[in-house]
């Protein structure tokens, strides 16, 4: 059951991220692209974190709890520090919206 919600956590954190890559690349303005590539990179971030702690349920040993010590501390680096950038972006993104309309 557990590994059930790795999976779904997964196709959807991995589902989110095509979806704001894909708002990045049809946008115009330059400040919404930075706001919807630091969304995406927050949803990989969650991708690689849930990615990790399911290779440790599935495959318990010594070299896989290093490999996923690695990408829980990568994939909380990249969740916070995407974050910081996505509240940062936030903050002009409406302006500009009404700016360029």
């Amino acid at each position: 059951m557990l590994n059930l919600i790795f999976v779904f956590a997964i196709i959807i954190s991995f589902v989110i991220y095509f979806y704001f890559k894909t708002k990045q690349f049809r946008s115009p303005l330059p400040i919404a692209k930075n706001w919807y590539k630091s969304k995406a990179n927050v949803s990989f971030g969650v991708f690689i974190l849930v990615f990790g702690v399911n290779q440790a349920y599935l495959f318990p040993g010594i070299f896989t709890f290093i490999i996923v010590a690695i990408l829980v501390v990568l994939g909380i680096l990249v969740i916070t520090e995407n974050i910081k950038k996505t509240r940062h972006y936030g903050k002009f993104v409406e302006e500009e919206f009404r700016i360029n309309q």
